[in-house]
C-alpha cells in the first residue's frame, strides 16, 4: 500500500471518529470546519434538519482579510465573522467538529476567534 492511500484511510478514520462523537441539534448545532491550502471554510449545521444555518469562509466579501486566505490570521477573521453571524441568527452555543484536522494552527485559531467573539463550545 502506498503512502497516499494510507494517509487517506487515516484521515477517513479520524473524520468518522470525530463525527460520531459530535452531533448537531437545533438547540446546539455543529460548527464544521474545512480547510484547503488556500482557504478555510466554516459552517454551523443543524443535523436533525440537515441544513446549514450560518456559514463563513475566507473567500467571502464580508470577511476582513489581508489578502491571503490560508493562514492563521485569515482563520481568525473567519471565526470572528462566523460567530457574529451566528449570534445575529440567535445561535449562541455550538458543538465543534474539527473533522480530520488536528486542533492546531488554523483550526485552533478559528475556534479561539469564535470563542472570543461570543460563541460557546
Amino acid at each position: 500500500m502506498n503512502h497516499e492511500k494510507a494517509v487517506g484511510k487515516q484521515r477517513k478514520r479520524r473524520t468518522y471518529r470525530v463525527r460520531n462523537k459530535v452531533r448537531g441539534s437545533s438547540t446546539r448545532p455543529r460548527l464544521c470546519v474545512f480547510r484547503s491550502h488556500k482557504h478555510i471554510y466554516a459552517q454551523v449545521i443543524d443535523d436533525l434538519e440537515g441544513r446549514t444555518l450560518v456559514s463563513a469562509n475566507s473567500r467571502d466579501k464580508g470577511v476582513d482579510l489581508n489578502g491571503y486566505g490560508g493562514n492563521k490570521e485569515a482563520a481568525a477573521a473567519v471565526g470572528k465573522a462566523l460567530a457574529e453571524r451566528a449570534l445575529a441568527a440567535g445561535i449562541s452555543e455550538v458543538a465543534f467538529d474539527r473533522g480530520a484536522y488536528k486542533y492546531h494552527g488554523r483550526v485552533a485559531s478559528l475556534a479561539d476567534a469564535a470563542r472570543e467573539a461570543g460563541l460557546k463550545f
